[in-house]
């Protein structure tokens, strides 16, 4: 049986030991005078529960590590905090189209006068443009 769990181990000042963790089964500790013998207890724990889950045909928790993300992070804030980072961005916004929008205008009148620049004016012969 392949261990990717994450496994932690830390000081416990409550015991007065060491005491390992394993994210994936939070209802789990181990406790020892050492932070070696934490993490050694803590997995043999984990092994034990996972063959007990084996054995009745129960679903193990699956490791942090193999787990795919999405990449979204999604976070629960107050209105009033949520208000003001969507209020300046909603200003940015609006800005940036205005810009966006004059630089288009100015595009729009670049092209005519370039366009009226190489563009035969058929009105001069002197030109030799086709009429």
């Amino acid at each position: 049986m392949t261990d990717h769990y994450t496994y932690r181990v830390t000081w416990s000042p409550d015991d007065g030991e060491y005491a390992g963790l394993c994210a994936e089964f939070p209802s789990l500790s181990w406790l020892a005078a050492t932070a070696e013998e934490a993490f050694s207890g803590i997995r043999a724990l984990v092994h034990e529960v996972l063959s007990d889950m084996h054995a009745n045909a129960e679903t193990p928790p699956a490791p942090l590590a193999d787990r795919a993300y999405s990449g979204k992070f999604l976070v629960r804030v107050p209105p009033e905090t949520h208000r003001a980072p969507a209020l300046r961005v909603q200003v940015q916004m609006q800005e940036r189209h205005e810009r966006l929008g004059r630089s288009h205008a100015d595009q729009r009148v670049l092209k005519a006068a370039v366009r009226d620049l190489f563009v035969p004016d058929c009105r001069f012969a002197n030109l030799g443009c086709a009429s």
